[in-house]
């Protein structure tokens, strides 16, 4: 029985082996790991539906599978038995399939004994040469009596394959000492950005916050609710009002028209190991609490890699941090459709002029990226102005 690379969700298109959990030739029961696999978004475990043998690993761990195309064999059984003989030709079962071996006819002295000696093949892998183009002469078989596998086709044809990419890299000019593999999270994220600094017309408005008054509301709140709130969390508190204020940047560019979005459902930025996510908390306009609680439980299980499609869709903004890295003022890509992003630099005391005095304050950089056919510099300015006078006063998110 064929294994299949699972399809999660309806945008899963391709997955990665990450580890096989079972050997070739290992039995597995009904229910065991078979592999563990990567997503775009997540990291998840495949159970086999099966009872047997592993016959074959067909896709290795690091390559990118199609979803529904086939990753591992299990067979049932691995018997050789003969079935019958007759003059002329002998046929063997093995497991669920036969080979056929018949009779050479005479090597006359003027021909190669291994032109006409062929390896019995099996029907898969007699099917598998047909697609790919491969010579069954070329391959030597490694099953029973030498018998070629499907498994013999496909590692030749991946010999081949490393074997041109080998003698491609050796031709290049410029030395590479090492080449990786894209991630499926790393994948994605490369081709979004790039069609997305190339598409959108990006312009980027930086403004400095004083975050005094936030510093302090978080310290009251961690005390109120006895748990540590994240900025992250009060970032998206504040940039939920100031959204339900300018509805403009709450929208998409949708095909040649914008699209306005009732719902304001605000997008984190989080840095995995597997990658670059964006889990998406919707409805943000609810009570902090509320906000805190669903951002630290999508923040949990994304880290863990165990979110699924839906934590990460629906998101009509996006907030990216990176503070906590020391960064002031940068110049965040849109994730598109939606029409901008906020990026966060890290809280830093400065001395601040105030009035006639001089004071240090916890000061804010924001950076707004925004999509200029969506919203004009003006609207724009109006936003990131508010979401600069939220964080001055938080309190203002009680009214």
């Amino acid at each position: 029985m064929d294994i299949l690379m699972p399809k999660v969700g309806l945008t899963m298109t391709e997955g990665t082996i990450a580890q096989w959990h079972k050997h070739e030739g290992e039995h597995v029961n009904k229910g065991d790991v078979l592999f563990t696999f990567e997503t775009e978004k997540s990291t998840l475990e495949f159970e086999s539906p099966y009872e047997g043998v592993l016959a074959h690993i067909l896709a290795p761990v690091g390559q990118l599978t199609p979803c529904l195309a086939p990753v591992a064999v299990i067979e049932e059984r691995l018997e050789i038995r003969d079935s019958r003989f007759r003059t002329g030709e002998k046929r063997r079962e093995i497991g669920d399939w036969r080979l056929e071996i018949k009779p050479q006819s005479p090597i006359s002295n003027n021909q190669s004994p291994i032109s006409n000696l062929q390896s019995p093949v099996s029907p898969r892998a007699r099917l598998r040469a047909r697609e790919l183009g491969i010579d069954l002469n070329t391959i030597s078989g490694s099953g029973p009596d030498g018998v070629v596998l499907e498994r013999d086709v496909l590692d030749y044809q991946a010999h081949a394959t490393e074997l041109q990419a080998t003698n491609a890299i050796s031709n290049l000019q410029s030395p590479i000492s090492n080449l990786q593999s894209l991630s499926p999270a790393r994948r994605v994220t490369a081709q979004r950005t790039a069609e997305s600094a190339r598409s959108a017309p990006h312009v980027t408005l930086t403004t400095e916050a004083d975050a005094t008054a936030l510093v302090s509301a978080r310290e009251q709140l961690n005390a109120e609710l006895n748990e540590k709130v994240s900025y992250n969390a009060l970032l998206v508190a504040i940039v939920a009002r100031a959204l339900k204020e300018h509805p403009q940047l709450n929208a998409s560019w949708a095909d040649g028209s914008v699209a306005l979005h009732q719902a304001i459902n605000i997008g984190v930025a989080v840095d995995t190991p597997r990658g670059l996510y964006v889990p998406v908390v919707l409805d943000a306009t609810r009570p902090l609490a509320q906000v805190h609680r669903d951002l630290t439980d999508l923040l949990a299980r994304t880290l863990a890699g165990s979110a699924g499609g839906d934590d990460f869709a629906g998101g009509t903004f996006t907030i990216t941090n990176l503070g906590m890295y020391e960064i002031d003022a940068f110049t965040p890509i849109i994730n598109q459709p939606q029409a901008a992003i906020l990026g966060v630099g890290r809280i830093q005391g400065k001395p601040v002029a105030r009035g006639e005095q001089v004071a240090v304050r916890q000061m804010m950089a924001l950076s707004l990226s925004f999509d200029h056919r969506v919203v004009d510099g003006a609207p724009a300015a109006k936003f990131l102005q508010r979401v600069k006078t939220l964080i001055e006063r938080p309190f203002a998110l009680m009214v």
